[in-house]
């Protein structure tokens, strides 16, 4: 049976700050129904509930060295939905009240990280065959493992995958704190290994290291071997697209079932999409927004942060008012979107509203009462809201970029095709269009409406078939290489002077009369008489 550990900093349903979280919480799920093996470790944080904590299972500790520490290293252990998930307890490195992105220490914690998975595969119960690493914060495994574990021989078939889920996000510290803490050696911090403009990048270790590269999405994959998505790795990245697939990411389709999710007000289905109203109507109660069924609703659940498209939002946003749908929004972020959002709400009472936080049982009842959801990213690896909207019926108002490309297709009159509605530049106008466009379809093609909505619902969303190119993937890389086969030794050619009249092909000529050679005996010809033999003299 393959065996694959996804090594990860967040897994749902334990720990989540974005979409890292949701993949490694559901594709493990997937590999195992495919008949794969597929395990998780990942750090035990403080925010993870109890009612997880409270069915660890201790397995053992141990100790790593990490510069000048001594640094405890414990492992706990859980099985859920037949999948066995690995925890690295620390307290000193993961008993915070954040998960990351706050402390001035990002790059010991997760050099400690890196260190503890490697040490912890012989003495936990499972020794992979694939290691499958996720994003900045588990890039540095990569080389740690071929430096200094390879030579080893429980490691010495260990194969690593190694996947990019946001480029932007790279991991960079100064070199001597680094190596101060793995001792990898000086010269690995140059041009073509972990240097990255003076400092060591934990993504670049991943993408210079790892056996395989895989982004999140078929589009991103092109995307990022470009200069304007590359964030100066596209040269790296185009030296290896020979090793770089992007496999686009799905959604756990059992959590985001409109037909059964126990978080929404009204449970409904394809058939039944008129049943959809009564979320809206509640949502607007929860959320005092004026409670009209009629009222488009558009909702924004993301990070507020300029990668999401909310410049342009703050562009246009009057006008988005103007259009009289009303919008909802959900996140946490900058401040300078925070403050837009609460300005809005009170400017727009009872048509805009706005939640900052982290809320997952919001967050599936604006899925299901909206009619509409905006996400006009700058870029977007691959993204997982869209899909959740449209598993939902709720259609997606989105830029062409990355997993959006490859997710969402605009609506064409003309043809009848598509799920949703799109604009290609980067541009707050373009996106107003948009709206506008999906506005007025919502209130006057209300026939058009619904049959895009069932077709929505009705797509396929799920890790079945992603799940099945990772499977591929790693077989592939498990499987011996070709034998090579035996060259020919090349045949001596004559020696030839070049541009000479000796080099050039002869043409044909009557046949020449044979010359005489040292070993040929001497013939006769009309032209050379025949020799008479010397006469021997008499004897005396």
């Amino acid at each position: 049976m393959l065996k694959v550990l996804l090594v990860a900093s967040e897994c749902v349903p334990f720990s989540k700050t974005g979409g890292l979280a949701d993949v490694v919480g559901a594709l493990p799920k997937e590999l195992h129904r495919q008949g794969v093996d597929a395990r998780v470790i990942t750090p035990l944080y403080r925010s993870i509930p109890d009612q997880w904590r409270s069915k660890l299972e201790h397995m053992l500790f141990f100790y790593v060295n990490l510069g000048w520490r001594r640094q405890y290293v414990g492992i706990e252990r859980l099985e859920l939905d037949g999948v066995t998930y690995y925890f690295i307890d620390n307290e000193y490195y993961f008993g915070r009240s954040y998960i990351y992105g706050l402390g001035g220490d990002e790059g010991e914690r997760f050099a400690y990280f890196c260190r503890a998975v490697l040490e912890a595969l012989p003495q936990i119960d499972f020794m992979p065959d694939v290691l499958h690493l996720n994003d900045w914060q588990t890039g540095l495994i990569a080389p740690m493992l071929e430096v200094q574990y390879r030579v080893l021989p429980l490691y010495q078939n260990l194969t690593t995958v190694y996947t990019v889920h946001n480029l932007q996000y790279q991991g960079l510290f100064p070199i001597g704190e680094i190596e101060d803490l793995v001792s990898l050696g000086m010269d690995m911090y140059t041009s073509d290994k972990l240097e990255f403009y003076g400092q060591c990048s934990f993504m670049k270790a991943g993408l210079v290291y790892a056996q395989k590269i895989t982004t999140v999405s078929p589009t991103y994959a092109q995307e990022i071997q470009t200069a304007y998505y590359g964030e100066k790795l596209d040269g790296l990245l185009r030296a290896r697209s020979g090793d770089l697939v992007g496999i686009l990411n799905g959604i756990d389709t059992q959590e985001y079932d409109p037909a059964t999710d126990p978080m929404i007000e009204r449970n409904y289905t394809p058939e039944a999409v008129e049943l959809k109203v009564q979320n809206k109507l509640a949502l607007q109660r929860e959320l005092n927004l004026t409670e009209d069924a009629e009222a488009p609703l558009i909702a924004m659940i993301t990070r507020l942060s300029g990668q999401k498209g909310l410049d342009l939002v703050d562009r246009v946003l009057d006008a988005i008012m103007d259009t009289g749908a009303q919008m909802v929004v959900l996140g946490m972020g900058e401040d300078r979107y925070v403050d837009l959002f609460s300005w809005a709400q009170w400017k727009y009472a009872g048509q805009l509203a706005a939640r900052f936080e982290m809320n997952g049982p919001l967050a599936h009842r604006i899925y299901a009462a909206a009619d509409m959801f905006l996400m006009p990213s700058m870029f977007e690896p691959c993204g997982l809201s869209q899909m959740i909207a449209l598993r939902y019926g709720t259609l997606p108002i989105t830029r062409e970029t990355g997993g959006l490309r490859d997710t969402v297709l605009s609506y064409n009159h003309y043809t009848g095709d598509g799920n949703g509605f799109t604009f290609l530049n980067y541009n707050a106008h373009d996106m107003l269009h948009v709206i506008e466009r999906a506005v007025r379809y919502y209130k006057t093609e209300r026939e058009t409406w619904v049959t895009l909505m069932r077709r929505a619902m009705r797509g396929k969303y799920g890790w079945d078939q992603s799940a099945h190119q990772y499977v591929s993937l790693y077989e592939n890389l498990l499987a011996p290489p070709p034998p090579e086969k035996k060259k020919r030794a090349p045949r001596k050619k004559a020696e030839t002077v070049e541009n000479s009249e000796e080099a050039k092909p002869a043409a044909k000529k009557p046949r020449a009369k044979k010359e005489q050679t040292a070993a040929e005996p001497q013939q006769e010809t009309a032209a050379a008489p025949k020799k008479r033999a010397p006469r021997k003299k008499p004897q005396p």
